[in-house]
């Protein structure tokens, strides 16, 4: 580990314990600490040098404040058709005064609710990012929506990163819902920077008995921006969690999404889409862990890549004995375009159980040099043959947005980037 890492992160991270959660932010730095930032020799982040990123790129370790974000900026970054309500955050920090006021929703600054489980889902001691986060985030938002309720509209909740010299930004979530609630949350981030920052961000989802949650996140930021994104959710009886995640750019970005899986007749889904270019690097760890009887998972991530860009995927599927009459499924698909873009994927199964169908695969290799020449042979010019066949091969992941104005916008994205850039 650097000294300048080491010092810098120490004195200026771990230093920060305001707002309250002083046993939690103990906690969190007693587990970083035991940790270290992850070296070339941690397996799990054997294939992304995320520490010697952040060395190379951030000079100052001090935490980026809050700053004023004007309602023309979130009028601007709405998507198109958008009917939903909006949480509003600069460098993390919420701002209520931006924000919606949601009928029957609790949304409270997390130095309001120091009595929140903070840490008991997303557990320190499982990563060193979460752990810095737990021990030193400056700011974070609570959401609690009752027993009981049916938010029909989506709830974006919209990001404006703006860091100097290379700051630090923490944003920290907890979600709660009662039973028998759905809900739909949008993640996107708009960078109004272009120097290189650091974003560690953990969100924490609780759910409950026979709710329907989704969660959508679109990676878009400035191509210097260094990510470490950690999101866990419990999965009580008869409950769904569906995520969705779109990766366009930045520098480097690690992805860490966990699905426990705690009662029957459940059912988690994990979709993800990673299209790069450039030296873009994405790292997307799962984790999908089976404890019960009659539950199911499903897992489809595809990445598209270009130039000397680079994926890695890495997913993991845990079935416990007592979780019989589990169904699992996992597949990892990418297409190269470059012969100096790379993929590391390793699809994971872990069965204790006797009684359970689950697969697992990946693939990597070129466009289907058939299908172009088809395409081709009836008159499609072969840039636009190209263009249609990765998008076929990248839409199966985006059908599974259920927000049609987010869905258009995420689809208008990849368009363009497939039509202008391959």
């Amino acid at each position: 580990m650097s000294t300048l890492i080491k010092q810098d992160i120490l004195v200026e991270l771990l230093g920060n314990t305001g707002n309250g959660f002083e046993q939690v932010r103990a906690a969190g730095k007693e587990a970083f600490q035991a940790q270290g930032f992850p070296t070339n020799k941690s397996e799990e982040y054997k294939f992304t040098a995320i520490t010697k990123k952040i060395e190379q790129s951030i000079q100052n370790f001090a935490p980026a404040g809050d700053f004023a974000v004007t309602a023309e900026q979130v009028k601007d970054n709405l998507f198109e058709g958008y009917a939903g309500d909006v949480l509003v955050f600069a460098n993390g920090h919420y701002q209520p005064e931006l924000s919606s006021v949601i009928d029957g929703v609790e949304v409270t600054p997390l130095s309001e609710k120091t009595d929140t489980a903070l840490g008991s889902i997303a557990k320190s001691e499982k990563d060193p990012f979460c752990a810095l986060n737990q021990s030193s985030f400056e700011s974070g938002i609570f959401i609690s929506i009752p027993k009981k309720s049916q938010i029909q509209k989506p709830i974006l909740l919209l990001n404006f990163f703006k860091a100097n010299a290379g700051q630090v930004i923490q944003p920290r979530i907890w979600i709660e819902t009662g039973d028998f609630t759905e809900v739909t949350f949008i993640n996107h981030s708009v960078n109004l920077s272009d120097t290189p920052y650091f974003v560690n961000k953990v969100v924490e989802v609780k759910g409950g008995v026979n709710t329907h949650i989704r969660y959508y996140k679109l990676q878009n930021e400035g191509k210097n921006a260094i990510e470490a994104s950690t999101l866990e959710t419990d999965i009580q009886k008869d409950g769904r969690f569906t995520s969705v995640t779109i990766s366009l750019s930045g520098e480097m970005v690690r992805n860490n999404l966990s699905l426990n899986i705690l009662g029957s007749n459940s059912e988690g889904n994990m979709y993800g889409l990673y299209l790069l270019n450039g030296k873009s690097h994405v790292d997307n760890h799962t984790n999908v862990d089976h404890t019960v009887p009659h539950a199911e998972s499903n897992e489809l991530y595809k990445g598209i890549l270009a130039d000397s860009s680079r994926g890695v995927f890495n997913g993991k599927i845990f079935v416990r004995q007592d979780a019989q009459k589990t169904n699992a499924f996992q597949q990892n698909n990418n297409i190269l375009l470059s012969e100096d873009a790379v993929v590391n994927t390793k699809p994971q199964l872990e069965i204790w159980a006797d009684d359970v169908k689950c697969s697992h695969g990946c693939t990597t290799g070129q466009l289907d040099e058939e299908a172009l020449f088809y395409l081709q042979a009836r008159g499609i010019a072969k840039d636009q043959a190209k263009g249609l066949l990765l998008y076929a091969f990248a839409g199966e992941v985006l059908e599974h947005i259920t927000d049609e104005s987010f869905r258009e916008y995420c689809t208008e994205l990849v368009q363009g980037r497939l039509g202008s850039k391959f």
